[in-house]
């Protein structure tokens, strides 16, 4: 692969003129130009970004990172994120963190060693150690969960959708519809998004009236399996099968849905469900699931431009973002009004 100086040396010319053919800056003749243009593609001329990343300090990539690359949420997100960065000239680079705090902690590193010039960040548990290391960056990072330190010097900003809502709505769906026996399903309630979301089951019920029995809460950890998993053993008694279940995400419901077909129960004519994210697959499965969408595609471009004005040092122009969650009902839930 052909350098600057090997097409200098090529034509004849300076390194410099060639480099400013290249670069499109500074002056140089038009004849010359095509010249040096022809000979770079002659010779499989490719610029040294590394070169580039030295002089200039800016690498042109963004880092996102998530919990779980496999979750197909992200996906959505990545195309927001693109809509918005591409047009800027950045590459996304995708961090798999498993939802591990020392992978979290590995990402947050490798933008302190200037791998990239910015990061959007997911994770189920924004904590004081994760958190700590994001404020010591001197580099603009985006998370997409609220956090808010007790001190007030936080160095990033957050865009959200207020998921404590959205569980809440789902409760409450399966509440107006005379269901008394709702079950719910989420991540560890130890973590952030966990009891976020379990908060808003319980303020649902307590605001209803009604009881919260130990045995209709399980936890999982947002796949399919754990959903399954924490579907059979609420299926286990059949003397106090649920009414209904709220799913914290739809992956962790579909594994519900498979314990019921398992047991020979029937959605939503023995037991009614209902997920959170909204992904493409709820349309497509049988019966199709009753789902809070959370807007991925939009959290994805709103936190890019936030991470764009922080590149561009003009934080007035900054301010966190809520989203506004939607339940969307479909034949999973036993509501005679379908808003698809």
């Amino acid at each position: 692969m052909a350098t600057i100086y090997d097409i200098a040396e090529h034509l004849g010319l300076s390194p410099s003129t060639v480099s400013r053919a290249l670069s499109g800056r500074g002056y140089c003749k038009e004849e010359t130009r095509r010249k040096i243009l022809q000979a770079a593609s002659e010779l499989d001329y490719a610029p040294d970004h590394s070169a580039k990343m030295l002089k200039t300090g800016v690498s042109s990539k963004i880092l996102f990172a998530v919990p779980d690359i496999c979750n197909p949420f992200y996906f959505d997100m990545i195309q927001g994120i693109n809509s918005v960065l591409e047009p800027s000239g950045y590459l996304l680079i995708l961090v798999d963190t498993k939802n591990s705090l020392t992978e979290e902690l590995r990402a947050i590193q490798l933008l302190r060693e200037k791998y990239a010039d910015g990061m959007i960040m997911v994770s189920f548990h924004f904590c004081e150690e994760n958190i700590e290391a994001i404020n010591r960056l001197n580099a603009p990072v985006v998370l997409t969960n609220k956090y808010e330190s007790a001190s007030g010097q936080d160095r990033f900003n957050y865009v959200y959708v207020d998921t404590h809502a959205g569980i809440r709505e789902a409760t409450e769906h399966f509440i107006s519809q005379g269901l008394k026996r709702i079950a719910y399903v989420g991540g560890p309630a130890s973590e952030q998004t966990g009891y976020e979301r379990y908060c808003g089951y319980r303020d649902a019920l307590l605001e209803s009236g009604l009881s919260e029995p130990e045995n209709y809460v399980q936890e999982g950890d947002f796949t399919e399996n754990s959903g399954y998993m924490a579907g059979t053993r609420l299926l286990s008694d059949s003397s106090e099968l649920p009414e209904a279940i709220v799913a914290a995400n739809d992956l962790m419901a579909m594994g519900i849905l498979r314990a019921c077909e398992q047991k020979g129960l029937s959605v939503p004519k023995d037991i009614a469900l209902s997920g959170m994210d909204n992904l493409s697959i709820c349309e497509r499965i049988s019966p199709k699931l009753t789902s809070v969408e959370l807007c991925a595609e939009e959290i994805g471009g709103r936190a890019a431009e936030l991470l764009l004005k922080q590149m561009k040092n003009d934080p007035s122009r900054i301010a966190n973002v809520r989203l506004q969650p939607r339940l969307v009902v479909r034949e999973s839930s036993r509501s005679s009004v379908l808003n698809v």
